[in-house]
C-alpha cells in the first residue's frame, strides 16, 4: 500500500499562533516541499482572507505551473458562491478543499440551516467549480463530532454527493477530540459504506494523540494524510510529518514518495521562517533525538549497537552523538575524544570521567569542544596553544545606521586589523573576521545556530549564556560563554571555535 502527503504548513501550520509567512517565504516552502522533500500535495492558503494571502498564493501558483505541480497546489475554499472559485482563478489556482459542515449541530447552529439546505449549497459550488474547471475536494468541519453524535448526517451528506465530481473527502478531527479506537471505528466506517471514495484523515494534537490516531486511521484503511512541518498548527498543532514518516515506513511498511533524507533540512528551515523552536526532544528532528546520554548506553553502542533502533540518524540526514555530564562513562567521552582525534591514558581517561561527572553535577552544559580544555585544566600537561587571540575591537550602534565593528586578531603573533559594517554588532563583528581570513586564505565555519539563554527575573547585570553551533566542511562545533553582555559572549564563543578549527582541525 502507498501513503500520500497533503502537507498544509502553509494554510493550517500559519495558523499558529504567531507565525505569519511572507509571500517569498511561502514560495520557498513550497518549494522546498514539493521539489526537496517529494511531498504529493500541498495547501496553501485560504481564499478571500487577505492580499498578503492571495499574492502568497499568486507566487506559487506562477512557479507550480511553470515546473509542473500546479495539480498538486490546493487552496482552502468556502460555500460563498463563486466569489472563492474566482478568488482561486484568477491567482492562478487549479485545486479548491470545499469547507463543509461535518457534524449536524454544526450545520443547524451556525449556519441555520436544514442538512438539505447545506448540501444543495454545496452542490452549487460544485455546479460552478466544473465550469471554471477547478478540481475539487471537501473538507467535512467538525466530523469527529459529527461521527461521535451524529452519524446519520454525514451518510445524509455522502449519500448526496458520492457521485459528485470530487477526488477527495477530507476528514479532520477539526478539535483534536478523537482517541485511538474512535479515529480507527469511524475511519473504518467510511471506508466500509463508501469503499468507491477517496478519503484523507487529518488530525489535530490537542490530547496530544494526532500520531496515535493517525495510525489508527492508517490501520483502518486510509491512504491520505494530512500533516504539517514540526507539528505547527491551531491550539495544540497537527500531526507532524516527521512523525507520520516514521509509522508509514517502520510501523506498516508501507511506501510513501517522501523524502526522509531531507525532512531535517526541512524542519529547520520552517523553524527559522516560523520563529516556533522545535523541542529539543522532538522525535526525529530535535536536536537531541539521537544523543546518547548514559553512559552504559554509549558501551552498548560500541558493542554490536545494542542501543540502536530502526531511527537510525543516518536516515534523516543526521549523526548519533554522546552527550556528556554526570551521566557519562568512559566509553561516551571517548566517543567524543575521537571525533577530535584525542587519545588518552587509561589513568588520564578516569581522571577526565570524574571532572565531566563534577561538572554534570553542578548543571554545568558540556560540550565535545569543551574537552580539551578540560583535559588541559586536569592535566596541565596538554595545554590547548591558543594561537589565535582577540587583541582589541570596537563596536558601534546607531539608529538608523548599520552597527560597525574594528577588529584586531592576533594569528600566529601577527596583529590583523579591519572594519566592516553589518546588521548588528555581531554580524559586524564576524564580517571583519572574514575580511582578515579572507586575505590570509583561511577557511572559516558557517553559523548554523546561535542561542541566547537569559535567566528569569528581570536583572540587567544578570550573566548571559550563549551557545553557537558552526558547521565546518560538514562537521558541527558548539561553543558557549558566559558573559554580561551579549555579544561580548558570542565574540568568546568566536574565539573558542577559531583556536579549536586551528589546533584540531576538527
Amino acid at each position: 500500500m502507498k501513503i500520500t502527503i497533503m502537507d498544509t504548513t502553509l494554510r493550517d501550520g500559519e495558523q499558529t499562533s504567531g507565525v505569519t509567512f511572507t509571500a517569498t517565504e511561502k514560495l520557498n516552502i513550497a518549494k522546498l516541499l514539493l521539489t526537496n522533500l517529494k511531498i504529493d500535495r500541498i495547501e496553501v492558503a485560504s481564499a478571500r482572507v487577505s492580499e498578503g494571502e492571495y499574492q502568497g498564493a499568486k507566487k506559487i501558483f506562477e512557479w507550480a505551473r511553470k515546473n509542473g505541480h500546479i495539480e498538486k497546489v490546493e487552496v482552502l475554499g468556502f460555500i460563498d458562491g463563486d466569489i472563492s472559485l474566482k478568488w482561486i482563478k484568477e491567482a492562478g489556482g487549479k485545486v479548491n478543499n470545499l469547507l463543509m459542515k461535518g457534524s449536524l449541530k454544526h450545520c443547524e447552529t451556525q449556519l441555520r440551516k436544514t442538512p438539505e439546505e447545506h448540501i444543495a449549497d454545496v452542490k452549487k459550488v460544485l455546479a460552478i467549480a466544473r465550469e471554471m474547471d477547478i478540481r475539487m475536494n471537501i473538507y467535512f468541519e467538525d466530523w469527529s463530532n459529527g461521527m461521535r453524535n451524529s452519524p446519520e448526517y454525514m451518510y445524509q451528506v455522502l449519500d448526496a454527493l458520492k457521485d459528485e465530481s470530487i477526488d477527495r473527502f477530507m476528514l479532520p478531527d477539526t478539535l483534536g477530540i478523537l482517541n485511538q479506537q474512535e479515529a480507527y471505528d469511524f475511519c473504518l466506517d467510511m471506508i466500509t459504506r463508501y469503499p468507491e471514495l477517496n478519503f484523507d484523515f487529518h488530525a489535530h494534537n490537542d490530547y496530544d494523540l494526532a500520531t496515535a490516531n493517525t495510525f489508527s486511521a492508517i490501520k483502518a484503511g486510509i491512504t491520505g494524510i494530512h500533516t504539517t512541518v514540526n507539528g505547527l498548527g491551531e491550539r495544540a498543532g497537527n500531526v507532524p510529518l516527521s512523525s507520520v514518516i516514521g509509522l508509514v515506513k517502520d510501523h506498516f511498511k508501507y511506501e510513501m514518495n517522501v523524502r526522509e533524507d531531507r525532512l531535517y533540512h526541512a524542519s529547520k528551515m520552517i523553524e527559522s521562517f516560523s520563529g516556533i523552536r522545535i523541542p529539543l526532544n522532538k522525535p526525529l528532528i530535535g536536536e537531541n533525538v539521537f544523543t546518547q546520554t548514559s553512559g552504559i548506553h554509549a558501551d552498548g553502542d560500541s558493542k554490536d549497537d545494542l542501543y540502536f533502533n530502526d531511527l537510525l540518524p543516518e536516515r534523516f540526514g543526521r549523526k548519533r552523538t554522546y552527550a556528556l555530564g554526570k551521566m557519562s562513562g568512559k566509553a561516551s567521552i571517548q566517543k567524543n575524544l575521537e571525533e577530535l582525534g584525542i587519545e588518552l591514558s587509561k589513568e588520564d581517561m578516569k581522571l577526565i570521567t570524574e571532572r565531566v561527572i563534577a561538572l554534570g553535577d553542578k548543571k554545568e552544559i558540556i560540550t565535545k569542544e569543551d574537552l580539551p580544555y578540560i583535559i588541559s585544566d586536569v592535566l596541565r600537561s596538554k595545554k590547548v596553544h591558543e594561537t589565535i587571540r582577540i587583541k582589541n575591537y570596537q563596536l558601534s550602534v546607531a539608529r538608523g545606521l548599520k552597527s560597525v565593528a574594528t577588529v584586531a586578531v592576533e594569528i600566529d603573533c601577527f596583529i590583523h586589523e579591519e572594519t566592516a559594517s553589518g546588521d548588528g554588532q555581531y554580524d559586524a563583528f564576524m564580517k571583519a573576521i572574514r575580511k582578515i581570513y579572507g586575505r590570509l586564505k583561511k577557511k572559516l565555519p558557517f553559523l548554523s545556530d546561535y542561542v541566547v539563554t537569559i535567566p528569569p527575573g528581570g536583572k540587567t547585570d544578570a550573566l548571559v549564556e550563549c551557545m553557537i553551533t558552526w558547521n565546518y566542511e560538514g562537521k558541527l562545533i558548539k561553543t558557549r560563554a558566559l558573559d554580561s553582555d551579549q555579544t561580548v559572549a558570542a565574540i568568546e564563543c568566536t574565539r573558542r571555535m577559531l583556536n579549536i578549527i586551528e589546533a584540531y582541525g576538527v
